[in-house]
């Protein structure tokens, strides 16, 4: 593909994902429990400040599942057997797979699926130079809808990849969905590592949430601030405050945007109010013990066949198989 014909693609995706998210902002602020997808946080600026986050003390998930891959990426490909394809889904910037990548034995492909045509050019580009025997079929899209792996790749095993705890976003039954989506798309007898947070203090989930340096905070902001760049929004972000709490009866982090006083905000012609207190909730982050995870993919269809820890058991990878022929 040339440069004109990757900008042309991009132009046309920054367009469609443009109509996407002002529809999505005007609907979740206009609800009477305001709120915000999270996947939005994810522009250029909030990327930033989401590698600054995982680098910090506080933020456990990134260092301490990227270690569990190193120490045992080898059990996890030993698994997958010579010459399976590796299919990540919200592939990102790919560089938690090349543990796993240089752990597969003569991978016959590898197929980052995302959204942003920038993260899967670069992921290409650094992958076809550090492994260039490996064949890298990038596709562009949303794992969320519907999704066809290309035809070469449907013969031969197939192992799905998810990791970084992504699936937490997603309330449990909508998370139930979602791994029954993936497995439609991988086919019967794939196998599917996926990062799974878990169950820990309270307090330790609120400050990786809420930490002291402020960046996730920042990272926060940067949605109202997205809104204003690219919808032409006035939201004052000095009288916003971010929040993270965590609900005990439903074992997941919340994080909130919270208005400082009464005041108004607008956003394409649209006018939103706020009271003083009132937030606009953008992400969720579910924790789960395994047994509860591993229920909830068997209700999706999957058999539990390994659980990979850390020595403190603050985050599980998981390996699932989808029974039938392959």
């Amino acid at each position: 593909m040339t440069r004109h014909e990757r900008n042309i693609r991009a132009q046309a995706a920054a367009s469609h994902a443009a109509g996407d998210f002002a529809c999505e902002v005007i609907a979740g602020l206009s609800a009477s429990y305001k709120r915000l997808p999270c996947r939005y946080f994810y522009d250029a600026p909030g990327s930033r400040l989401f590698e600054e986050i995982t680098a910090l003390d506080e933020y456990y998930p990134t260092r301490t599942e990227t270690a569990i891959l190193r120490a045992h990426g080898a059990g996890m490909a030993k698994s997958a057997g010579r010459g399976a394809a590796l299919i990540e889904f919200g592939s990102g910037s790919s560089r938690k797979t090349e543990l796993l990548l240089a752990a597969l034995e003569a991978p016959r492909a590898y197929v980052p699926i995302d959204v942003s045509i920038a993260a899967l050019d670069d992921a290409v580009v650094r992958l076809r130079n550090r492994m260039p025997r490996l064949k890298v079929i990038p596709v562009h899209g949303d794992f969320c809808e519907a999704l066809a792996l290309p035809s070469a790749l449907l013969d031969g095993a197939r192992l799905g990849f998810f990791p970084g705890s992504t699936i937490g976003n997603f309330d449990p039954a909508s998370a139930v969905r979602l791994l029954r989506h993936f497995g439609g798309v991988l086919g019967a007898g794939a196998r599917f590592i996926v990062g799974v947070d878990l169950e820990k203090n309270p307090q330790r989930l609120i400050a990786a949430y809420n930490d002291a340096k402020g960046v996730t905070a920042q990272f926060n902001l940067n949605l109202l601030a997205r809104i204003n760049r690219e919808l032409g929004g006035d939201f004052d972000l000095s009288r916003f405050r971010h929040v993270a709490i965590y609900d005990q009866q439903h074992k997941r982090i919340e994080m909130h945007l919270v208005s400082l006083g009464t005041q108004n905000v607008r956003v394409l012609g649209h006018v939103f109010s706020f009271a003083p207190g009132e937030s606009i909730h953008t992400e969720n982050s579910y924790k789960y013990s395994i047994e509860r995870f591993q229920a909830l993919a068997g209700e999706a269809g999957w058999r539990s066949s390994e659980v990979w820890l850390d020595a403190r058991r603050d985050f599980s990878v998981h390996e699932l198989i989808l029974p039938g022929a392959a």
